[in-house]
């Protein structure tokens, strides 16, 4: 049974359509731990990963930093304009393979 209560299956175009219309300016929110470097260093380093799947430079005014409680963590929220969903999902998948991001939505 589907969402609609109906048995019929929904058309394939319906099943791939994303939940995001591009191009959107769409944020993420990156954590990692503070190292030696400092939280500098970690949003620097989360910069070059953006700049490097989007192919463009992402501006720090764009990047907002929040330490945690007892200063071990940083969390980023990163604003960015997206141009398809291709490109969030590589973002993504760079985020997940990153050993120094802890944590990431």
């Amino acid at each position: 049974m589907t969402q609609d209560g109906s048995d019929k299956p929904a058309a394939p175009d319906e099943e791939k359509k994303p939940l995001i219309e591009y191009p959107t300016t769409y944020e993420f929110k990156v954590m990692g731990k503070v190292t030696d470097e400092g939280t500098l260093s970690f949003a620097e380093h989360v910069r070059q990963l953006f700049k490097r799947k989007m192919g463009t430079e992402v501006s720090p005014d764009s990047i907002r930093q929040q330490p945690s409680s007892k200063g071990n963590y940083i969390s980023l929220s990163v604003a960015v304009f997206l141009l398809s969903e291709e490109q969030r999902r590589a973002i993504y998948e760079a985020l997940h393979e990153d050993p120094r991001i802890v944590y990431y939505l």
